[in-house]
């Protein structure tokens, strides 16, 4: 016996269930459609150039890592982190080396990741 009573369309409680699950947490930091975008755009032409093979992208409550690895199976290169609580400070936005060195910080995504793209320059 089905505890849906038959008033109820069946497919309505899916769809809620449905939007019920795809919609993130309130609580978690994540990076907007044009700050991934960036990022993005960044890794596809390290990728291009051979340095970087793969990524991992993690929304942590307090901030969110877009993390760069040269092989998947070892530790990131570079970790691109934002995080709200330093966005008066020092800035939101940071790069992180392998080693836990901060590269860069600042309040422009755009300007952080500066340090790690490299443009081309005409010799």
């Amino acid at each position: 016996m089905s505890s849906i009573s038959e008033d109820t369309d069946p497919s309505e409680s899916r769809a809620a269930a449905r939007t019920a699950t795809a919609i993130p947490p309130p609580n978690r930091v994540t990076f907007n459609r044009l700050e991934l975008n960036r990022i993005l755009n960044l890794y596809g032409r390290m990728v291009a150039d051979g340095e970087w093979r793969d990524y991992a992208i993690d929304f942590l409550k307090d901030r969110a890592v877009f993390s760069v690895f040269r092989r998947a199976s070892e530790v990131p290169i570079y970790r691109i982190e934002k995080d709200p609580r330093l966005a008066r400070k020092q800035g939101m936005y940071s790069v992180i080396s392998a080693t836990g060195l901060i590269l860069r910080r600042g309040h422009e995504l755009e300007r952080v990741l500066l340090v790690i793209d490299r443009k081309l320059a005409l010799v």
